[in-house]
């Protein structure tokens, strides 16, 4: 047996060893995946074991994210800091070797992956950030930028939607350095896919713009890299291999759904050591095959070793590139205390517009941002003026049309932001938040700075009726933990919104109006305190409005309202609830004082996010149903959301506090 052969086996007894030791896990794709692994670790994948973010490594994602054990054997052998010791903790409390890959815990994973098909979409941003960023720094003779992401895949990953959207866009955008490696074993849970999976992938594909190489036999590593070589040689369209493998390959339940979930059982995990031969003890390694992975690891890093002597050649030759690509990579972040222009604002807008106006103003500060959109950029007002729109023919634009793909687009975004020199923002209608849900809790998982932008808020939207008008997506987005949500009352809350996403390590939700808001004294940075007075009256108030986004002009109008009959009302600005609980005690007392228990809560959404702030005594103005069609400016006092209703409700709040 050759040692490479031998290797692929040591992959597979790893695997199921550690998978028997936490008696959890998905042993079926590890073992009969084994092959793909090992030859594109071994023979194309570029990487440094010693640098693992070393810029231009080729990016590798396991989409397939339930087969953890076979990229945690593989980073073993290859050298990365996972140790024998790491694989026997596999899916144990507090370990780097969690059930499914986790972006930050281990060394080597570029991406979480769990949900089926959101890495198939990541591999696609980076896909398009390669591109991108190739276009804008490569010169001849200098390919500063030049990588492949690869990408494995099972039959469940290509059952999902999100598949769908990422990889027509992909075949669209003709991105030639993208490789999904597609693990046929026609196995999933409920048993074999002929019952619900009755397509010709490979017909899918072609028709979407991919060369499909098919390999029948997955165990042949010849075969295995003939293809890869083949996928690599043509850079006009992404390339789907269409490997025929066998679940569980040499163990008792080989080509059964039996063997997809659950550990072999320890009967069963040695009957396949019998199969292969296998004698060492558990959990070590054979030392031939440590020498020789080992020796390709360190072969490897030659590769980083070239690059960085050809970085240093592009310095001397250019400059002013050079610095500009070290800054991008860097993270680095400009100075927004320079750009009072972000604040300046007067006329009455929607907050959609004054969000297309900071954008466009943040342009000269951040050539490295990236804005998208599904379909929708000329009413979300996200487009990067002059920046023109990446595509085949211009990889410099740095607008993205992702057509009418909410979900695909929110984990393609994903990948753009993790591969790293770039900012990427997405936009679409708040409404169909829903649809990228799943993309965004991986943002909030992965604590990655995409910024999301969600304008036509609230009833508002008017005309096109409940199924446009977002009633539970603000309560719903707020419940993501680590997710920031702005929803500013004007164009200088909304600067103060991007400032806070851009200068965040997480993501961020920007929800904008479509109807025009006026603008404010007091708004701007103090917004990013998450809330604050706005509207101060003199003394202790009676009463404390509280508001976001568009209902912050009913608070303010309340106010005036209360005012002529003698009360003493607070208006409260809260763009986000989430940034208000970081404060500290102190300021959260300031500006809600405990001693004022009358108060009303206004917001065109679900009441959920509020009563927490309505307390025992206080009102919630707000949608306790779906909206219905009709002008925006019928729709507010149809649901109640006057200042005439709030003035009413702060009185009823006063009334209940003055009657303990």
């Amino acid at each position: 047996m050759s040692v490479a052969n031998k290797s692929v086996d040591t992959i597979r007894i790893l695997s199921a060893e550690a998978i028997q030791r936490a008696n959890s896990g998905h042993p079926g794709i590890c073992i009969g995946a084994a092959p793909i692994g090992y030859e594109l670790f071994a023979d194309f994948l570029n990487f440094s074991y010693k640098n693992p973010k070393w810029d231009n490594r080729d990016r590798f994602v396991l989409s397939a994210g339930h087969g953890s054990m076979l990229l945690y054997s593989l980073l073993h052998l290859f050298g990365f800091d996972v140790t024998k010791e790491d694989l026997m903790n596999f899916r144990q409390l507090g370990s780097k070797t969690p059930g499914h890959p986790e972006y930050g815990v281990t060394q080597g994973i570029e991406t979480s992956t769990g949900p089926l098909g959101q890495g198939v979409a990541n591999a696609v941003g980076f896909a398009v950030a390669e591109a991108h960023l190739a276009a804008m720094f490569n010169r001849p003779d200098y390919p500063v930028v030049d990588h492949y992401t690869y990408v494995l895949c099972g039959d469940g990953c290509l059952q999902e939607g999100i598949s769908y959207e990422a990889c027509s866009f992909a075949g669209t955008q003709k991105l030639g350095k993208l490789i999904l490696l597609y693990d046929k074993n026609d196995i999933t849970i409920e048993g074999n896919i002929n019952c619900t999976f009755s397509e010709d992938p490979a017909t899918r594909f072609a028709a979407q713009g991919w060369q499909v190489i098919r390999v029948n036999d997955a165990n042949n590593l010849h075969v295995l890299k003939a293809a890869l070589t083949r996928a690599k040689s043509d850079l006009t369209r992404p390339t789907i291999i269409i490997c025929r493998s066998v679940i569980g390959y040499g163990t008792p339940l080989a080509d059964s759904p039996d063997v997809h979930g659950a550990p072999l059982g320890e009967a069963n995990l040695q009957k396949t050591k019998e199969f292969y031969n296998w004698t060492e003890e558990p959990f070590c390694t054979p030392e031939d095959v440590r020498e020789h992975c080992l020796k390709l690891a360190e072969q490897k890093l030659e590769k980083e070793q070239e690059w960085l002597k050809l970085f240093a050649k592009y310095e001397r030759d250019y400059p002013d590139l050079a610095e500009r690509y070290k800054k991008f990579m860097s993270g680095a972040d400009p100075d927004f205390g320079e750009m009072p222009e972000l604040f300046n604002f007067s006329n009455a807008e929607g907050t959609r517009v004054s969000g297309g106006k900071i954008l466009n103003r943040l342009t000269s500060a951040l050539p490295n941002l990236m804005s998208g959109s599904a379909d929708l950029s000329p009413s979300t007002k996200t487009e990067l003026k002059g920046k023109g729109y990446f595509s085949p023919d211009n990889r410099e634009g740095c607008n993205i049309h992702f057509g009418i793909r909410e979900h695909a687009m929110a984990a393609i975004c994903n990948g753009i932001q993790l591969h790293g020199g770039l900012r990427i923002c997405c936009s679409t209608f708040f409404s169909f938040s829903d649809y990228m849900k799943g993309a965004i809790r991986m943002s909030a998982i992965m604590d990655i700075p995409v910024i999301y932008v969600m304008t036509h808020d609230s009833i508002g939207v008017g005309e096109d009726g409940p199924t446009h008008q977002p009633v539970e997506q603000l309560v719903s987005l707020r419940s993501i933990p680590n997710v920031k949500v702005f929803r500013p009352c004007d164009g200088r809350e909304t600067a103060a919104a991007y400032i806070s996403a851009l200068t965040s390590n997480s993501p961020t939700v920007i929800v904008l109006s479509r109807q025009n808001l006026p603008q404010y004294q007091g708004t701007g940075l103090t917004a990013m305190t998450g809330g604050y007075i706005l509207s101060d009256c003199a003394g202790t108030p009676d009463v404390l409005l509280i508001g976001s986004g568009s209902e912050v002009e009913i608070c303010m109008n309340a106010q005036q309202l209360l005012a002529q009959d003698g009360i003493k009302a607070r208006v409260v600005s809260m763009p986000s609830l989430e940034v208000f609980e970081k404060q500290t005690d102190a300021y959260k007392e300031h500006v809600l004082p405990t001693l004022v228990r009358a108060r009303v809560c206004v917001e065109a959404a679900s009441p959920m996010s509020w009563y927490k702030y309505s307390r025992d005594l206080g009102e919630v103005v707000a949608m306790y149903s779906f909206g219905t069609s009709g002008p925006a400016e019928k729709l507010y006092p149809h649901f109640g959301f006057t200042k005439e209703e709030v003035a009413e409700r702060a009185k009823l709040s006063i009334m209940r506090v003055k009657a303990l």
